[in-house]
């Protein structure tokens, strides 16, 4: 399936129109990571909502030093700069979970019925008999630790089958969806920004109550591999408001921010 150009001139419009101020998005062929060179741009005071895609990337990352696949044109690869000021630091680590929302309901309004595994991943779950579950996108948000952060967020679009990066993923064209990824990109963008918004005016309440509705994580048995080292078995009982997942293990409840989960039954 073909998949078409993405115009940055078409994006800033279609934004505009939805009230989005951000810049014109920097579109270019490849590149390593639009996360790596995005952060490194916002030294030179790039505006918040500064977007960076890519149509390639030969060094895309994912969670816990994984590399990314990013074949040419297959996908939509971005990244969207984020400013926090000196009190609104502690939200960066809800970045990637307003990441999620916007990217789940951006292909639900295109009859993919995404949902999300902590902290960050977007699956589909099988629906039918014949039909492909896996994962469907990816985000990473970083920060430079003065408040600006990037979140990367990659949503495999048109490959087939033997074109996806692990055999457990899938892709908007193999569940049935056809889109352009300046349209897609479009849509991620203005629920993002809209999420922001609401992050900056109630905490993120609504956000995260969308959040919590969508991750199938809470009310499994999982496993979950720490940043430290530390690997705890227990039960994702809930999201706390700051993001973080309660596992309850051996008697009490803890609280953890990052970490891969292996869902004992998905």
């Amino acid at each position: 399936m073909a998949v078409p150009d993405i115009d940055p001139n078409y994006v800033e419009g279609r934004l505009a129109d939805r009230e989005v101020a951000w810049p014109r998005p920097v579109v270019v062929a490849v590149l390593g990571s639009t996360n790596a060179d995005l952060l490194a741009r916002a030294a030179d005071g790039l505006p918040e909502g500064s977007v960076l895609v890519a149509d390639e990337q030969t060094a895309g990352r994912g969670r816990m030093g994984r590399s990314w696949a990013s074949a040419p044109g297959a996908g939509l690869w971005c990244s969207v700069l984020v400013r926090f000021g000196p009190d609104e630091r502690g939200a960066i680590a809800r970045l990637p979970l307003l990441a999620g929302v916007s990217v789940a309901g951006a292909v639900a309004g295109l009859g993919v019925p995404a949902v999300l595994k902590w902290p960050n991943d977007v699956i589909v779950e099988q629906r039918k008999r014949d039909a492909r579950s896996g994962k469907l996108a990816g985000i990473l948000a970083e920060s430079d630790g003065a408040g600006a952060a990037v979140v990367g967020i990659g949503v495999n679009v048109s490959q087939a089958v033997d074109g996806l990066p692990v055999p457990d993923a899938t892709s908007l064209a193999l569940e049935g969806a056809e889109v352009g990824r300046a349209d897609l990109l479009v849509d991620i963008l203005t629920r993002l920004h809209g999420h922001l918004r609401d992050l900056r005016a109630t905490g993120g309440a609504e956000t995260m109550a969308e959040y919590r509705r969508l991750c199938i994580t809470v009310g499994r048995d999982i496993t979950a591999s720490l940043p430290s080292g530390e690997v705890l078995v227990g039960r994702a009982i809930g999201i706390a408001d700051d993001g973080r997942l309660g596992i309850h293990v051996s008697g009490k409840t803890v609280y953890v921010a990052a970490g891969d989960v292996i869902h004992a039954t998905i």
